[in-house]
């Protein structure tokens, strides 16, 4: 598939997705959505991806929304939104909304937040499994400034991540929080410096393609989100479920061979 407004890369187990309009900071348009999903189905397809990377070219990761977008609803022209195809109709119905699709994609999906993150795209951020962040990255939740509320599922996600209060704070203000406060806080995993962060990334997203079982990744990645919405003992339960399934694994067998054999593994995520 030819993209316009994203570029798309897969190399080395890693399926790179760049959001690819850096003179307006990689806002977020239809075309961009629909181009991003089928990046994801592109990469969820590919048995030799194992790993995928979002992030944004140029200075930004994603300012949100596109004004022009806004502008147009402002004037009055708001449209019904089209119903989409959930991208896997096996999962749960939280997963199957616009936006919230990222946890139904079967590989870990790492947001490398290179600069600025605001609104929508700081959404789309959170709905990745993690966040490496360059020490250039600001972020800024946007919507109280438009006069907006906590879209797209921000108010159920963010709270998971730093807190009700802190949710509220930068829910309420949307004051710009640097990538320093951003890690402190827990919005992102780790903060790389800009002139090595593009290379550690890669690093990173390369070593778990390559040095960790493919099944395991996708099997803990449906388990930690399913967990969301479950009891402990619910948890327990379908661990245990899924626990007599990786024992019968190749990649437990190879998992264990290539420790006693002291060799590079070999997992081919069966």
């Amino acid at each position: 598939m030819s993209y316009q407004d994203i570029l798309y890369d897969a190399k080395d187990g890693v399926a790179t997705i760049t959001l690819n309009r850096p003179d307006r900071l990689n806002a977020w348009t239809g075309r961009m959505h629909h181009e991003v999903k089928a990046a994801m189905r592109a990469a969820a397809d590919d048995d030799a991806v194992r790993v995928i990377v979002l992030t944004g070219a140029g200075r930004g990761f994603c300012a949100g929304a596109d004004m022009g977008n806004l502008q147009t609803i402002q004037s009055g022209d708001v449209r019904a939104p089209a119903v989409e195809e959930p991208f896997d109709p096996k999962a749960a119905s939280n997963f199957q909304k616009t936006y919230s699709y990222f946890p139904s994609v079967p590989k870990p999906i790492i947001a490398a937040i290179n600069g600025a993150c605001a609104g929508l795209g700081l959404v789309m951020a959170l709905y990745a499994d993690m966040r490496l962040a360059s020490d250039a990255a600001i972020f800024t939740t946007a919507f109280s400034r438009r006069g907006l509320i906590a879209e797209h599922g921000i108010s159920w996600l963010l709270p998971r991540l730093v807190g009700v209060g802190r949710a509220c704070d930068l829910l309420y203000s949307s004051r710009r929080v640097s990538a320093a406060e951003a890690e402190r806080i827990g919005l992102v995993n780790r903060v790389i410096p800009l002139d090595s962060f593009h290379a550690e990334v890669a690093a990173y997203a390369k070593m778990l393609a390559k040095e960790v079982s493919p099944r395991s990744l996708r099997e803990m990645k449906r388990e930690i989100w399913n967990a969301q919405f479950q009891t402990l003992g619910e948890a327990i339960e379908s661990a245990n479920a899924d626990m007599g399934a990786s024992f019968l694994s190749e990649d437990f067998k190879e998992g264990v061979a290539h420790f006693v054999e002291k060799r590079a593994a070999r997992f081919t995520g069966r």
